[in-house]
């Protein structure tokens, strides 16, 4: 297989740098957490949110993520934060368990990435037991005309650059539309440009 510098060398290290940065280790530190049982993790990346889960509350995580690249560094985390945790190097358009396989599923800035979010979204409520709870904190399409005609005009020159992430995903509109209720819907800005820092997270479940 050939070797790519940025795919497989330089971007797996800024995307856990930008990832790490501390304001959104916090909010990993909100959503992670609350996950128990049986836990899909859908783009565990490079395992960030590894040493965010509470030991207590934690069966054991399927991790899913195509990016076979990150697995090495998510390996590494695994072994540190001692969690039985199974890797998966598949996007979640088609996840391989059955109806109401998990407990809880995580997913942390990862929707802005994968191809069709809406398949994905509806697997996860698939795959999900009756009563279990989608835990998730996304950035995405911000709620003022002004930065969201911003995130549009960067788009174009900043998807191919940073892994085919998209700023302007209408994130609640996506869960509501794949079937998801969201009583625990938190939204707001955090420090730094408005067209990057545009945030949702909470807990959904199935609707009714």
């Amino acid at each position: 297989m050939r070797w790519r510098p940025w795919q497989d060398g330089l971007f797996p290290c800024a995307l856990d740098i930008a990832c790490g940065l501390p304001m959104v280790t916090r909010m990993r530190q909100r959503v992670v957490p609350l996950a128990h049982g049986r836990v899909l993790e859908v783009g565990i990346g490079t395992g960030l949110n590894l040493a965010h889960y509470d030991k207590a509350r934690v069966q054991h995580i399927t991790g899913l993520d195509p990016g076979v690249e990150f697995q090495p560094r998510a390996r590494r985390r695994i072994a540190a934060a001692g969690l039985p945790v199974d890797l998966l190097g598949l996007s979640a358009e088609r996840i391989p368990a059955a109806d109401a396989s998990f407990d809880s599923v995580v997913i942390t800035y990862s929707l802005c990435t994968i191809p069709d979010p809406l398949a994905a979204l509806r697997e996860m409520r698939r795959v999900l037991q009756p009563g279990g709870e989608l835990l998730f904190c996304e950035h995405g399409r911000a709620p003022d005309a002004g930065v969201a005609r911003w995130q549009d005009r960067i788009q174009p020159l900043w998807g191919p650059l940073a892994g085919g992430c998209h700023l302007n995903r209408d994130i609640p509109a996506l869960l509501q539309a794949a079937g998801f209720a969201c009583p625990a819907l938190h939204t707001g800005y955090l420090p730094g440009p408005r067209p990057w820092t545009y945030h949702c997270w909470g807990q959904a479940r199935a609707a009714d």
